[in-house]
């Protein structure tokens, strides 16, 4: 389900290496703008990969940056379709919403979607009061221990299969994960490190546990039965990091400390 406005902008962005690229194959420009325009999910559920505008502009980020990028080689102009959750990007691939989107890569989701090599490497994390007695990962995962995160996200998914003993509550959107954390008093949040770095450095009485629980592996994907569109993606994703574009993207929007996805083997 779609819960927000679209924005339509022109694709007019120039090349991180600055020339023209090479045209995109025909059919793969049928099947990623079928409606004659790129309709592009993204996510503000993640703000490593994607960002809202305080000032009211347009939305930024690196998979805002990659759409438009993608459009201008496609040729045609791009839409992006905003969402408040990667759960609900998800759920929208049946439906014929959107044409590519920006989603951590996940065998649930693979069913449906198909995905490109990751482009960003994003760290789970988890969050906890500062009394509270768990002081490393492999204590969450404790009779008893309840851990709040995004429904449908990366990080819901994972823990889903990985937990055997904790219990999980789930929050509608991952901003809203604190809010769950806070108001029914579970013991743990999960989600984004830099989104739970965020929540930390705003409350003294929060710590971040030390490691990962999960490598997030951020990706573009297209709906299953795009064949020729899933292969053209595969090779501008490969392209984008490559040429320092997907880094110079994370630059931009403030994503430091995310990394760029090594090539494909």
């Amino acid at each position: 389900m779609r819960l927000s406005r679209r924005a339509c902008v022109a694709g007019l962005v120039l090349s991180a290496a600055g020339a023209p690229a090479q045209a995109a194959p025909a059919a793969a420009v049928r099947e990623l703008a079928p409606s004659g325009k790129l309709r592009a999910a993204i996510n503000f559920g993640n703000p490593v990969l994607a960002q809202r505008d305080p000032g009211g502009g347009e939305p930024r980020g690196v998979s805002v940056d990659l759409a438009r990028e993608l459009a201008r080689r496609l040729g045609v102009p791009v839409e992006l379709v905003l969402y408040e959750a990667a759960g609900r990007v998800a759920n929208a691939a049946k439906s014929g919403a959107w044409d590519v989107a920006f989603l951590a890569i996940d065998p649930e989701r693979a069913a449906d979607i198909a995905y490109t090599p990751p482009y960003v490497l994003i760290e789970g994390a988890y969050l906890v009061r500062e009394a509270s007695p768990i002081r490393g990962l492999e204590e969450v995962d404790r009779p008893g221990v309840r851990v709040a995160a995004a429904m449908k996200s990366a990080y819901d998914l994972h823990l889903t299969r990985a937990l055997k003993h904790a219990t999980l509550v789930r929050a509608p959107t991952s901003p809203e994960v604190i809010d769950v954390f806070r108001r029914e008093a579970v013991d743990v949040a999960a989600g984004v490190r830099q989104q739970i770095l965020q929540f930390a450095a705003a409350d003294p009485t929060l710590r971040v546990l030390p490691g990962r629980f999960m490598a997030i592996e951020q990706a573009m994907g297209t709906p299953k039965g795009r064949d020729a569109g899933a292969a053209y993606l595969r090779e501008f994703i490969e392209e984008m990091k490559r040429t320092g574009f997907v880094a110079q993207a994370l630059e931009r929007s403030g994503q430091r400390d995310a990394a760029v996805a090594p090539p494909a083997r």
